[in-house]
């Protein structure tokens, strides 16, 4: 059923479960090393993070390079 705005409601573009299941997969871990890093960052992942969420260091990142950026932000 359309809205008077001539958009969908949100009741008519839900769908089952079952339905959605059939073409969205969950990849599968094969050993318990992906799940492990899946779940753990590495500390060289987390600063480039660190220093990707501060728009300053971010941009200087992409001028000087990451780890002169990180250590004028963060060192």
């Amino acid at each position: 059923p359309k809205e008077p705005s001539g958009s969908l409601s949100a009741d008519s573009i839900k769908i089952k479960k079952e339905v959605a299941n059939a073409f969205v997969k969950r990849q599968k871990r094969s050993s318990p090393y992906e799940w492990y890093f899946e779940y753990y960052k590495s500390p060289m992942e987390q600063m480039h993070e660190r220093c990707e969420n501060y728009p300053p260091c971010d941009y200087l990142s992409d001028q000087i390079g990451f780890s002169l950026a990180y250590n004028h932000f963060f060192g």
